[in-house]
């Protein structure tokens, strides 16, 4: 009988795990940390936004792209031109910020079709450097190289204050986007994903018809980064060129690639990474904020290829097979169960 190997927590144990985090994110983040740093957490929610995107694009896509930070900054000025020129509520508009990077992504993933590797990298990032150029160019829309001033939204709850009611609009929308993500990975997508990034002439003989998965895949990440980027412009409450620079979308693919690029659990780790390692370590020299940028990638692509992440799930794994938490331990004690049962019924 072949046997696979699942980890199957049980019930008492998954509820255990679910309240802890409940009560990490739903409390102890927001109400007993100071305000500085839900603020920051909440930026963290946003980068595990659009890292989750760079996984979905990269990790399971095959595609490597260098150009997250053009996505974001379509979200982030989308939210900026709606709210400060046309007086839109700021929640209004990241649906038409996810919209419309929809749109750009889908329109780039065919010409990004053509390229493959190294070149679409390339291509990718020459996005990057020239997207800030052009927000600079059109500054009667844009603001130019002033950018715009957003403002932050109030809290509709007087006993939320204005940070902490942002942290749990990004918490939200960070959870709803996991969710999504989940499930596209969880089921037969997941699987021609996977098939068409490891060999494109199995997956033409299996039918899955690469072209448009790899676009809708392309749409799906932009999507994710225009989320993040209006989210990003209500946290901080201005927007400008500087900000969605080539360092940007470095940032978060180092982000994706430490966090480990096939999962999205690890994303949010990655975002930690991204939001602080570098802040740490330029308030000890101001030179070691790329230096660690760069160790940390090496350091993960030679010890950790999967990420942390992975070693997260790895571990997990182990732990699972080790207590018995698995589909195939729970199968047999079903068995065993069954067959008492039998046995225990009267003649």
């Amino acid at each position: 009988m072949n046997v696979v190997i699942k980890p199957r927590p049980p019930l008492a144990a998954r509820v255990i795990f679910a309240a802890v985090l409940a009560v990490l994110f739903l409390y102890v983040i927001p109400f007993a940390i100071p305000n500085y740093l839900v603020s920051q957490l909440a930026t963290v929610l946003v980068f595990a936004i659009a890292i989750i995107g760079i996984n979905l694009v990269t990790g399971y896509g095959g595609a490597i792209t260098l150009g997250h930070a053009a996505f974001v900054a379509l979200g982030s000025y989308t939210t900026a031109i709606l709210v400060v020129s046309y007086g839109w509520n700021p929640y209004a508009t990241i649906p038409v910020a996810a919209g419309l990077s929809w749109l750009a992504g889908w329109c780039l993933g065919f010409p990004a079709l053509r390229l493959q590797g190294l070149y679409l990298a390339m291509g990718t990032l020459v996005l990057s450097i020239t997207v800030p150029a052009l927000l600079k160019r059109f500054d009667g829309f844009t603001g130019g190289v002033q950018g715009l001033n957003v403002g932050n939204p109030e809290s509709p709850v007087k006993w939320l204050d204005d940070s902490q009611w942002i942290y749990f609009v990004c918490l939200a929308v960070a959870a709803i986007l996991y969710f999504v993500a989940a499930r596209i990975l969880s089921g037969p997508l997941r699987r021609a994903m996977v098939t068409a990034r490891d060999n494109h002439l199995v997956a033409a003989v299996l039918g899955v018809d690469r072209a448009p998965l790899a676009t809708a895949t392309f749409a799906m990440s932009s999507l994710y980064a225009g989320v993040a980027g209006s989210l990003y412009a209500m946290i901080v409450g201005f927007v400008s060129p500087d900000t969605f620079n080539v360092m940007l979308s470095l940032s978060l693919f180092v982000g994706a690639v430490v966090g480990g690029i096939t999962s999205i659990g690890g994303a949010i780790v990655g975002a930690m990474f991204i939001q602080f390692v570098p802040t740490w370590a330029s308030d000890i020299d101001v030179s070691l904020g790329g230096l660690v940028f760069g160790v940390a990638l090496i350091v993960t692509l030679v010890i950790l290829p999967s990420g942390i992440g992975g070693l997260v799930g790895r571990l997990y794994d182990r732990a699972c097979v080790r207590l018995g938490w698995t589909e195939a331990a729970q199968d047999e004690r079903d068995e065993r169960q069954t067959a008492g049962s039998i046995q225990n019924e009267p003649a």
